[in-house]
């Protein structure tokens, strides 16, 4: 299948943008009305250098929507009750409508007590049991931002997903789970594989929808994909080539897949922006809560 010029890349980058100029004509409006600007506390343990690139971007996106952005920086060794207690400040704080905690964390912290930690109507993350349970029940609630990133990618290109096979490499609570419960919600038959699925290949071939969210660089290869099938690349992996230098590169092949795909999403440039647009969605959707009645 030869590349189609237009429509071949699912630009993550360009949507993003379009998504940060709606909120921030919508801020416009209701600041008024609330009486403040919405506020988005982000809390970064450590000095994992990935992390601190990813909280930097979020701050950056936050100030041009004309959102507070109240970044909190921990030593590595901060405790777990120092953190529960920053929480739990945020969480009566009337200035602050999202809360998300920097994962991966150190290894002493329990990061699901810490999520479990936040008010389900400030989580803008999407992943407190009570957002999650709405999921699962098809009701409305904030969503985990990386699959929602995808799913309004997948809509913005007009993509019909009903009917569809799919197949999500990947378990996490973090994109795999949720993304295959968004993807079951707009009747996609759904396969979740991971590390001990049997006959992978076997699988992928068969899928019009593929997703690589699994962390393994360039996984997902062109003889694991058919021809025409849409694939959607969550990986964000750091790899160090032949001559020293470090390059970003997803899960899928992007060289050996690209020519016989339908659709397919860059790395860097395809899935990241959006999981920052959806946060940004997120805080704005808790802010709205509070518009006079």
């Amino acid at each position: 299948m030869s590349i189609h010029q237009s429509g071949q890349l699912l630009d993550g980058k360009t949507l993003a943008q379009k998504i940060q100029q709606a909120l921030k004509t919508e801020i416009q409006t209701l600041q008024p009305q609330i009486g403040r600007s919405p506020g988005l506390a982000v809390l970064m343990v450590g000095d994992n250098p990935a992390s601190a690139v990813y909280v930097r971007n979020k701050e950056k996106a936050c100030e041009k929507i004309g959102m507070r952005s109240f970044g909190k920086h921990f030593p590595a060794l901060t405790s777990q009750e120092e953190l529960t207690a920053v929480i739990q400040a945020l969480n009566e704080d009337p200035n602050v409508d999202g809360i998300l905690v920097q994962l991966p964390l150190p290894k002493h912290l329990d990061s699901v007590a810490l999520l479990h930690t936040i008010a389900p109507e400030k989580d803008a993350d999407g992943l407190h049991p009570v957002n999650l349970g709405h999921l699962v029940r098809g009701e409305t609630g904030l969503r985990s931002c990386t699959p929602a990133g995808v799913m309004a990618l997948l809509a913005e290109y007009d993509i019909d997903i009903a009917g569809k096979n799919a197949i999500v490499v990947g378990r996490s609570i973090l994109v795999g789970k949720p993304l295959a419960l968004m993807l079951l919600e707009k009747n996609a038959t759904v396969t979740i594989a991971h590390s001990r699925t049997q006959n992978l290949a076997e699988l992928t071939r068969q899928a019009d929808i593929v997703v690589g969210a699994v962390g393994q660089p360039e996984m997902i290869t062109a003889d694991m994909v058919k021809p025409g099938a849409i694939v959607i690349d969550v990986g964000i992996n750091r790899v160090i080539d032949s001559s020293g230098n470090a390059r970003l590169v997803g899960d899928v092949n992007f060289a050996g897949v690209a020519p016989i795909a339908s659709y397919i999403t860059p790395v860097p440039g395809g899935i990241g922006p959006m999981t920052i647009a959806i946060l940004l969605q997120n805080t704005v959707l808790s802010y709205k809560s509070h518009l006079p009645a």
